[in-house]
């Protein structure tokens, strides 16, 4: 018989977890050829989450419950969930219930068809206005500039093979995105779509830092874009200030040497080359940063406890 992992990195979900649990069991009836098996990776949080999973573990022998020692981050969250399935497939989902449970159904399905990778992408959201706008602009970019035929919509639900459960482990890279490393890997791969639910228990804490690291990340480990664009803007100025020298000479000599004025006009070009300056080493402090962290050989989380039948 086969066994399906579900791994779900928790992060001040107590008002979720009565209701997911659950839900996750409730599975098993529906999938009488597998074994399921759930890891929850409770990620530093502060409230009654990592309690609540420790005693939903005394009635549940399937269920595994990794404690990191704090806060790393949903993605590193996720890595180590995958360090300890021992299943043949493996699933990731939030804790929110945004994603529906039910649709690792359909994607199992899909799996035993020979998928090694079955995204479920977002066709549509029941969330604000902006949080959509950013969603889209930060799917289309990442489409655009990274990774090529990457779902509009983006995807946090997703199920994968044991052998790319084995290749996520062997790369050891920091400040990533898993999904966006799951996408990356290639394989054969499938999709389903769905409408993400609204959030109905507790307060979402996907921080606009976090939102904009997630971003950083994305473009600076998977696109050459952030690099070249110094490149270009080089370029691109030198071959603007050389024109305006040029312009700046030819109205000196039709003056016939009198003093040409400007002061408004070039203290405008220096204080927006500073800015282009400033941006430009902010890029390359980010590239570096990331090689420092790399060279540090630091883990990109640490455990705690398991807690396991």
């Amino acid at each position: 018989m086969k066994t399906f992992s579900i791994v779900v990195p928790i992060y001040f979900n107590e008002l979720n977890i009565p209701h997911l649990i659950p839900r996750l069991q409730a599975l098993q009836e529906k999938l009488p050829d597998y074994n399921l098996e759930f890891v929850f990776v409770d990620d530093g949080s502060g409230d009654d989450s990592y309690a609540l999973l420790v005693e939903e573990q005394k009635k549940d022998k399937r269920i595994r419950v990794i404690k990191l020692s704090r806060n790393f981050g949903a993605m590193s969250a996720i890595q180590a969930g995958l360090q300890y399935v021992t299943g043949d497939c493996a699933g990731i989902i939030t804790a929110d219930l945004q994603e529906p449970p039910e649709l690792f159904l359909e994607m199992l399905a899909k799996w035993e068809q020979g998928n090694k990778v079955v995204m479920a992408f977002r066709e549509g959201r029941q969330e604000s206005k902006f949080q959509s706008f950013f969603s889209n602009t930060y799917y289309f970019l990442l489409d655009a500039f990274a990774l090529k035929g990457y779902p509009k919509g983006g995807f946090d639900l997703v199920l994968v093979d044991r052998q790319i459960v084995n290749e996520l482990q062997q790369i050891s890279e920091k400040n990533t995105n898993i999904m966006s490393l799951i996408f990356w890997l290639g394989h054969d791969r499938s999709s389903i779509s769905y409408i993400r639910q609204k959030r109905e228990f507790g307060t979402s804490r996907w921080t606009l830092s976090k939102k904009i690291k997630l971003v950083i990340d994305s473009f600076v480990n998977f696109s050459y874009i952030p690099i070249r664009f110094i490149s270009l803007v080089g370029f691109i100025t030198a071959l603007l200030s050389f024109s305006y020298g040029i312009f700046i000479f030819f109205l000196w000599f039709s003056a016939k040497g009198m003093p040409v004025r400007g002061w408004t006009s070039i203290i405008a070009i220096i204080t927006f080359l500073l800015g282009l300056i400033m941006i430009m080493l902010g890029i390359i402090g980010e590239y570096l940063w990331r090689i420092l962290d790399e060279t540090r050989k630091r883990p990109s989380y640490i455990v705690d406890k398991v807690i396991e039948g």
